[in-house]
């Protein structure tokens, strides 16, 4: 477990190549929150044997009973990529150290809830889009991918809740290739239909074979891309590493006994995926949930899988407390997830080139909107608020946010500017001193002094003179960061009965 201190936040947030700012967003809840305790677990925030349970990022008591997400919390992880997948960013130019600060939002994915969606869509810059394999893309699967475009957020995909079809549902194998099959080409399709692929994002469309694409489950804290069953094979089969991935999905077939691969289906050929991935996952899972012992022993040794020491005595009794263990020791969903992220979302670096024209009003050549595009540290302070977070003190609140230019820092003199700000007008105008800049972490606030452009964080003391939104700056001629466009109203349902029913 590694505990990291604010220190090591602060040192990384300099290094804007090597920050992440996404927000994890599903359109069913269960298991979405049990998988970002993956995450929060990887970072040493938590303790693995709590991950899945613990729900980190469900932060308030109904949430914690009702297990779901109704507001969007925001948590600093601290991660180290391996060696052998930082060189795939290093071909890009994208990173210069193998630390990386990932600034995660746990939004909810309940359609009633999705203002909060908005909100945590306009301070990140990557989504990653979390699709129960069981019922596939549904309606607020779209509208989240609508959303997430016009704000010209890159997405990539995790397909969750896979032990439910392989347990409950029982599914061939070939038809949870079909399952996959169809969500990617779903997600896909409202991409294409959102996007321009001539725009500055270029080709943003998921594809397991490029990595984008992820499967596992949440709740028992298990993932993988087909990277990772790639690189399993990559020496045995001399292939190279991208090229496997290639065969590992679509139309791609292999015989084991003539040793030769195929683009059509001939007698004795097994899809790419069916036979490499699919089919160690249900040789593992049919050996445990059926208590042959000698046969998953063989497995666990072949896979060369090591369980921790706590899990050691699972292996006498088999069933699903084995198979969670041994699931999560092999393909362990943090490591998959948080290498994702930080390989395929863009840097605040990336992104704020192709964002600054949606996010400003004002001109395109004045000293704020140059600051937002080249992510400048040293320009004009320029921070937009997303949202209010209640503190424990009653009727107090953190304004959540993210410096686009800048820096942010205690004691700062600022313009608080509220939605109806005109510039040379003195409406919504405050000019007021910064008591305090907090990192948010899911359920707990550190101090920290201040807080350099590409990052999220909270203020403290500006929560008198913002009612939701509004725009901090230091610039005397800026205009506002532009209000964010809510999809649907806000619903609020009381029920409500008559002290006498006569």
């Amino acid at each position: 477990m590694v505990n990291f201190t604010v220190d090591e936040i602060r040192g990384l947030m300099d290094k804007k190549k090597n920050i992440r700012n996404m927000s994890v967003i599903a359109h069913v809840d269960h298991g979405k929150s049990t998988l970002t305790d993956s995450l929060v677990c990887k970072a040493g925030i938590i303790a693995a044997a709590k991950a899945g349970e613990m729900r980190f990022t469900d932060t308030r008591k109904d949430e914690q009973e009702r297990c779901i997400t109704i507001k969007s919390t925001a948590i600093s992880l601290f991660y180290e990529l391996a060696e052998k997948d930082y060189n795939l960013i290093t071909q890009e130019k994208e990173a210069e150290s193998r630390q990386f600060l990932i600034n995660l939002i746990d939004s909810p994915g309940h359609v009633d809830f999705s203002s909060e969606v908005t909100a945590a869509l306009r301070v990140t810059d990557g989504a990653l889009v979390v699709v129960d394999c069981v019922s596939g893309v549904c309606v607020q699967t779209e509208t989240v991918l609508r959303q997430a475009i016009a704000e010209r957020i890159k997405p990539i995909l995790f397909m969750n809740k896979m032990d439910r079809a392989l347990l409950e549902l029982q599914l061939e194998q070939e038809d949870l290739y079909q399952t996959f099959q169809r969500i990617v080409e779903s997600v896909n399709v409202i991409i294409a239909t959102y996007s321009d692929e001539s725009g500055p994002m270029g080709d943003i469309q998921v594809d397991p074979t490029k990595g984008t694409v992820g499967f596992g489950a949440g709740l028992h804290g298990w993932a993988f891309t087909l990277k990772e069953f790639a690189e399993m094979y990559a020496a045995k089969m001399k292939i190279e590493l991208p090229k496997l991935m290639k065969r590992f999905w679509g139309e791609n077939y292999y015989s084991p006994t003539e040793k030769k691969w195929s683009t059509s289906k001939g007698e004795g050929y097994q899809r790419g995926f069916t036979a490499f991935v699919l089919d160690p996952i249900f040789k593992v899972f049919s050996s445990i949930m059926n208590f042959r012992k000698e046969e998953y022993l063989k497995l666990l040794e072949k896979l060369s899988i090591k369980l921790p020491v706590e899990d050691k005595d699972k292996l006498e009794e088999g069933g699903k407390p084995l198979m969670k263990a041994v699931m999560k020791a092999w393909l362990p969903a943090g490591d998959t997830l948080l290498c994702m992220i930080a390989t395929y979302l863009p840097s605040p670096l990336t992104a704020q080139k192709y964002r600054a024209e949606m996010l400003y009003e004002g001109p395109h050549d004045d000293e704020a909107f140059i600051g937002i595009k080249n992510c400048d540290s040293e320009g004009p302070l320029m921070m937009y608020i997303s949202k209010m977070v209640p503190t424990s003190d009653k009727g107090r609140f953190y304004a959540f946010g993210r410096v686009f230019s800048g820096t942010c820092a205690t004691g700062q003199k600022v313009r608080i500017m509220g939605p109806n700000y005109v510039p040379g007008k003195k409406d919504d105008l405050v000019v007021k001193n910064i008591q305090r800049t907090i990192l948010m972490m899911g359920r707990y606030t550190e101090p920290i002094e201040n807080v350099p452009c590409g990052n999220i964080c909270g203020l403290v003391g500006v929560d008198q003179f913002l009612v939701k939104t509004g725009t901090i700056t230091t610039f005397e001629n800026a205009h506002n960061l532009k209000v964010m466009k809510f999809s649907v109203s806000p619903v609020v349902r009381v029920a409500v009965e008559p002290k006498k029913s006569s």
